[in-house]
């Protein structure tokens, strides 16, 4: 990790609520910014951010997202994210999701991220893969 990478720094990224971002469970009248899209986008968004506060060889993987949808947002309107370093704990990372459309807050949490070296990674991942073809 660099040194970049504190508590207390933050970014914000704004994204257009497409139509493959939301959900239509009452119908196309009901369409809004579905909760797995939050989800996705606040994920994607902070492990974006981070690989500019890692070395080359690092990454970061979510470990845990606990997220409250608070109201809705219609399709066609702009999302505003913003993410704040609030801990880190040697390669553990929380941070704070803070989530707005045009007109309201709609989303809040935390997501918790974990800084891996690459190639470790890709070894275990490997093993595994391994284990699980001779189950088969």
């Amino acid at each position: 990790m660099k040194n970049s990478l504190v508590a207390g720094i933050s970014t914000t990224t704004k994204i257009l609520v497409d139509r493959e971002r939301t959900i239509a469970f009452m119908g196309d009248e009901g369409r809004v910014y579905g909760t797995p899209s939050m989800i996705l986008d606040i994920e994607y968004m902070a492990r974006n951010w981070l690989l500019e506060h890692l070395d080359d060889n690092e990454d970061s993987v979510g470990t845990h997202m606990s997220l409250d949808h608070v109201a809705a947002t219609v399709e066609n309107d702009s999302v505003e994210i913003t993410l704040t370093v609030e801990e880190i704990n040697g390669r553990a990372i929380k941070l704070i999701a803070q989530v707005k459309d045009s007109l309201e807050d709609v989303g809040k949490g935390v997501h918790n991220r974990f800084v891996v070296d690459k190639e470790k990674t890709f070894e275990r991942l490997e093993a595994k893969r391994h284990k699980i073809e001779a189950l088969k």
